[in-house]
């Protein structure tokens, strides 16, 4: 007796039920720029349109991490999407670039098409968020490799700046101020504590507080806020000398990469208020400030600088927090 791909754990016919039930929300995504469609062997897009002195491209890629097993645990996957495309399209953002692509890549032990179907809506709908076209992708079915039900998710973003308009950090200096642009949640980072603290199956994270308002699953698979549009805004009307997307490694280990040598930051944690879900996680790590410090965004998603001069005019366009200031040293340290 024979076997086909089928019979080794493949399901073509499954793949191409996917494609189908991808195709509205891919679509969804597509500007003037796009070239071809659903279905081509590598995505098509022109910057014949994009007048600059100096054309630059950006790129980032990177992943979702295992916040995907609290999806999985709670089986909810529509919004997983909107975190990958996030980390990559934020990390574009911080260089002063606009997103134009992304590509999204889906590998899972057994294909189920309405499942995967659930995971690219959410990156579509982070794709129109972040102002870029979903322009490939690939769901790979890989039988053996992973545990049954469970996927893993990873995606691409190219952006475009003029060289002129790049934020390289160059001409930051001591006495800049840092702005913090609040976070949605905890993001992407941080949970393989996370787990070990709250707990990874549903009833776990089905847990409610009162200070939430909703359960903790709930507010863990809140999607990861994506500040394109609002860096974009800001930066035409105010100079910004450097950006740090927050992480993983949080403050201490990102802050720091916007830097010329010399510079530091001096964070003060006072200045703002600490969303209930990082005092919840802060508690149940029993952990000093700088060691919470360096694992999670503590509500801020992005720290901006800017000069002094331009702080209230920053603040009343981005809605963000003074957060600290930069000062000579190495490093970040926190304000007592």
């Amino acid at each position: 007796m024979g076997m086909d791909y089928k019979g080794a754990g493949v399901d073509v016919e499954a793949g191409y039920r996917a494609v189908e039930l991808m195709r509205g929300h891919i679509r969804s995504t597509y500007d003037q720029n796009v070239l071809g469609d659903v279905g081509s062997f590598g995505g098509l897009y022109s910057i014949a349109g994009f007048k600059m002195a100096e054309p630059v491209l950006c790129s980032g890629t990177d992943g979702v991490g295992t916040k995907l097993k609290i999806a999985f645990a709670l089986d909810k996957h529509d919004t997983i999407g909107i975190d990958c495309v996030a980390m990559c399209a934020n990390d574009v953002a911080c260089q002063g670039a606009s997103p134009l692509f992304f590509l999204d890549y889906m590998a899972t032990g057994k294909l189920e098409p309405r499942k995967a179907a659930d995971v690219v809506k959410g990156v579509a709908e982070g794709c129109r968020r972040a102002g870029c076209a979903l322009i490939g992708g690939e769901t790979a079915e890989m039988p053996g490799f992973y545990q049954q039900g469970e996927y893993d998710l990873a995606g691409f973003c190219v952006g475009i700046a003029d060289r002129r308009d790049l934020i390289t950090g160059k001409d930051i200096r001591q006495g800049d101020v840092l702005i913090g642009l609040k976070s949605s949640g905890v993001h992407s980072n941080g949970f393989s504590l996370i787990r070990k603290l709250v707990g990874e199956d549903a009833a776990s994270l089905g847990k409610h507080y009162d200070e939430l308002g909703k359960t903790i699953g709930e507010e863990l698979l809140t999607p990861t806020a994506i500040y394109v549009k609002t860096i974009a805004e800001l930066g035409a009307r105010v100079k910004i000398k450097g950006v740090s997307h927050i992480t993983g490694g949080g403050f201490i280990e990102n802050i720091p990469r916007m830097f010329p040598p010399g510079l530091m930051a001096r964070i003060d944690l006072k200045s703002y208020e600490l969303p209930p879900v990082f005092h919840i996680l802060w508690k149940l790590a029993g952990v000093d400030a700088r060691s919470i410090c360096n694992t999670f965004n503590m509500g801020i998603g992005m720290v901006l600088c800017v000069e002094e001069k331009d702080v209230a005019k920053a603040l009343a366009i981005c809605g963000g927090v003074p957060l600290g200031t930069v000062e000579t040293g190495s490093g970040v340290e926190l304000a007592p």
